[in-house]
């Protein structure tokens, strides 16, 4: 029995269902229906009750998880705790929209940490930084995670869901914003990457009335487009700082926004992990708390 099994079984109880709990533990619903049953056949007791048209978990499975929380802690607390310092350097890829808004705290928060641990960010879209994780260009990347779920080549780890919002320039007078697709044209972002494609497909199937005018490559360009007051636009939720050179109304899709899986990618099986390791507890430790100002 694995450990990483009752991990996956925390996540099916906190995301409800397995399909979630595979985007979550970057695995394929199959591998964690698979996990899920060796479980209760070490416990000799069904988990789940699967006569439904959805599976539901039982309270042996809260009672499993409940019971395991508590050790798996305590044997990941000692996994990682070492005498020797964590040092060197990590080539670290940032898409744009996060290099404002996340990266400042992971580095702060390194240095404090790990002093001795050197962090050399480099920017790009997506898919050139994940072909540079392939390359060994970079060590790591944060990314928005492909629709299809990316290479089984490398590690996805889940950080955070970044919610997509609609932003008007800061005249628009429409208080809905299916009256703003109807004043102003449609800027869309970068039709290329995962973010562009999701609001692209978002529009087409709440928005028919969008008429596209342009196609831009970067949020920075799209927001200083929307604040001169040439369109409208849906790009990820945006740090509340960048907005001061551009000012622009942001408006809260709500119940059905369309959200960005943003990952730390590297590659499986890689020599040094206490590096990446480290990175990756410094993004959860920071967080991902958009300050975004809304109409």
């Amino acid at each position: 029995m694995k450990f990483s099994f009752f991990e996956t079984l925390e996540a099916v109880l906190r995301t409800g269902s397995l399909s979630r709990a595979a985007d979550e533990m970057n695995l394929t619903p199959s591998a964690v229906s698979m996990q899920m049953k060796q479980v209760e056949i070490f416990f000799g007791q069904p988990l789940f009750d699967r006569s439904g048209l959805q599976v539901k978990p039982m309270p042996f499975a809260h009672e499993v998880a409940s019971v395991m929380h508590l050790p798996m802690q305590q044997i990941e607390q000692l996994r990682r705790r070492n005498s020797i310092q964590i040092e060197g350097a990590i080539r670290l890829g940032v898409i744009e929209s996060l290099q404002s808004s996340l990266l400042p705290s992971v580095i702060q928060h390194l240095l404090k940490k790990h002093p001795a641990l050197q962090l050399k960010p480099a920017r790009g879209r997506a898919v050139e930084l994940i072909a540079a994780v392939k390359a060994n260009e970079l060590d790591a990347a944060i990314v928005v995670q492909p629709v299809k779920g990316g290479s089984q080549r490398l590690r996805w780890q889940h950080l955070f869901k970044n919610e997509m919002v609609v932003i008007a320039p800061p005249t628009a007078k429409a208080a809905k914003i299916h009256q703003l697709f109807c004043d102003y044209p449609w800027i869309r972002f970068d039709a290329s990457t995962s973010t562009g494609k999701l609001a692209a497909q978002w529009i087409g199937q709440n928005m028919p009335q969008a008429q596209r005018s342009m196609d831009l490559p970067s949020v920075h360009a799209v927001l200083s487009m929307v604040n001169a007051g040439l369109g409208v636009s849906m790009v990820p939720s945006i740090d509340a700082r960048m907005m001061i050179a551009y000012p622009v109304r942001v408006y809260l899709i709500g119940r059905g926004a369309p959200a960005l899986n943003v990952v730390l990618l590297t590659r499986k099986n890689e020599p040094n992990s206490r590096t990446t390791d480290a990175l990756f507890e410094s993004i959860q430790a920071v967080g991902f708390n958009m300050p975004i100002k809304t109409h």
